[in-house]
């Protein structure tokens, strides 16, 4: 599917508040059918100031919000306030008057997330979504044991949630460390794997980039579902989890495979590299990645030269994620001199290193986002519309959840960015936003994690004891990369989280396995 990004004007680009207000209150009015409730502070159109609490409250369930349209100045306006509900449909115009349900960043990109013509679910306000029983048991028997280090680091966890949501101070000097830790060890099944799509626009004006190929990311410790084996995979040794995948498509990145394996140790020491290695298709073989310490998974690019046969083949059109420069594949291996570097794009958000950051609270905030989406997309349905950008997942279900807001400030220097802002909610700990910036504010990345809830799916397949996975398959992502003026989109709508049999662990815990993979 191309995208059609030139010369692409989106309607909501020209729209004022003022214009459209009052269209919006008629429009949302009609669908509450008169349900008037007196308007909510903490959702004031236009502001962006979080809910600031004595302790974090997880709102009842089904408790909707009530917002109330702006005026012609932006403020809040004198007429009645309208309550969101369950099941509503909304377009780009009524997107407008509940502009306090997204965070600032997403909205001031509107033009891309949103669009003309889209249909958005109102999905659960506050769904208390099933989390599996053995994980419910490892957090309640391990509660009191984990604990953190100065430095940021991780001790003494073993499996479940370390530090339970309802547990955690607002106003306490690590609190916002401690959601870091419970984001990144969140459940997330036995990891996950599928095939995914990859629509790359690095800039407005050009024509996207498509990838297909396939990926995963298993936890070999810290299972709550291995209590027998304290919680652990057999035979794995100081492995916290392996990550990889391979590209089938297009030809110049064809058959170009990696594996990222990320030891125990780095929850105690931040700066302990994976080990990543690519099997690189003009050598025929496996190598170290020049990208040693990575945040989240990884995923390469190249860049190669010394060829003598007529100049290099560009592939990716990508280069750092965040320019113009793309990397070569050389033509003549035997002469290429190959590095393998991280390429931030298709991926992030599904995980970090919480003690590479130093963490403040923010805050928390009533938000509607696609943590339960209900639409299927590649493989399954490679045609579905993301968009004139290509970049909007507006016409799906977004649920009204509360997201707990937390911004690290990266402790190395050199990295693409210098500080992330998390969106994560609270009863699930999945993320919902993903934002990054420099130093002076200049935005680099502001993303939208889909996720899709198994336990709604009835043909989804068993956990190996015959119970449901209740996970939250991560199907979809969307981001803007502000310095270019485009983004891209990760679609993965047929990926599962459940464990893989024990042939097929060994092959994904396999670094040789790598060169037979490539061929």
């Amino acid at each position: 599917m191309r995208i059609q990004v030139e010369q692409t004007s989106i309607t909501m680009r020209k729209l004022s508040l003022q214009r459209f207000s009052s269209q919006a209150t008629r429009s949302l009015r009609e669908r509450s059918k008169g349900s008037l409730h007196k308007f909510v502070a903490a959702l004031l159109v236009g502001s962006s100031v979080l809910a600031s609490t004595v302790h974090a409250e997880l709102p009842p369930e089904n408790r909707c919000p009530t917002v109330t349209p702006p005026s012609q100045s932006g403020a809040p306006a004198d007429a009645g306030a309208l309550l969101v509900k369950e099941g509503m449909q909304l377009s780009a115009t009524d997107v407008l008057f509940l502009r306090a349900l997204f965070p600032k960043e997403i909205w001031n990109q509107r033009e891309a997330f949103f669009y003309e013509g889209m249909q958005m679910l109102v999905g659960p306000c506050h769904r208390r979504y099933v989390l599996p029983d053995f994980f419910t048991r490892a957090t309640e028997a391990h509660r009191k044991e984990a604990a953190l280090d100065s430095d940021g680091n991780l001790k003494n966890y073993r499996a479940g949630t370390p530090f339970p949501s309802e547990t955690i101070d607002p106003k306490a000097p690590d609190a916002a460390l401690r959601w870091a830790w419970n984001f990144e060890t969140r459940y997330r099944g036995a990891g996950f794997s599928g095939k995914f799509r990859l629509t790359d626009v690095s800039r407005r004006d050009q024509s996207p980039l498509t990838f297909l190929g396939e990926f995963f990311q298993i936890f070999l410790a810290q299972r709550s579902d291995l209590r027998e084996s304290e919680y652990k995979e057999p035979d794995i040794g100081r492995k916290l989890w392996v990550a990889g995948g391979r590209f089938d498509e297009p030809f110049d990145a064809r058959h170009l495979a990696w594996r990222q394996i990320r030891n125990l140790k780095s929850q105690t020491s931040a700066g302990d590299p994976d080990d990543i290695f690519v099997y690189v298709p003009t050598m025929r073989k496996s190598r170290r990645a020049a990208t040693a310490w990575v945040d989240g998974l990884f995923m390469p690019t190249y860049h190669a030269s010394g060829d003598s046969g007529g100049g290099g083949i560009r592939y990716g059109g990508f280069g750092n994620g965040y320019g113009d420069a793309g990397g070569t594949i050389a033509p003549t291996a035997g002469k290429s001199i190959a590095a393998s570097e991280n390429l931030r794009r298709g991926f992030i958000g599904l995980s970090i290193r919480p003690n590479a950051y130093t963490w403040n609270y923010v805050g928390e905030q009533e938000v509607l986002a696609p943590i339960n989406s209900a639409r299927v997309g590649y493989p399954q349905n490679p045609d579905l519309n993301f968009g004139p950008y290509g970049l909007s997942y507006a016409s799906d279900r977004w649920d009204v959840r509360y997201a707990v807001v937390i911004r690290g400030a990266s402790k190395r220097d050199g990295e693409a960015f210098d500080f992330l802002t998390l969106y994560i909610d609270y009863q699930t700990l999945q993320p919902l936003y993903y934002i990054t910036q420099r130093k002076n504010g200049l935005l680099i990345d502001i993303g939208v994690l889909v996720h899709r809830y198994s336990g709604d799916n009835a043909n989804y397949p068993q956990w190996p004891n015959g119970s449901s996975a209740l996970a939250f398959d991560p199907v979809g992502a969307s981001f803007i990369t502000v310095g270019t003026g485009g983004g891209w989109r990760r679609e993965s709508y047929d990926i599962l989280s459940l464990p893989p049999d024990a042939d097929r662990l060994r092959r994904m815990t396999s670094i040789s396995a790598l060169d037979i993979e490539g061929h």
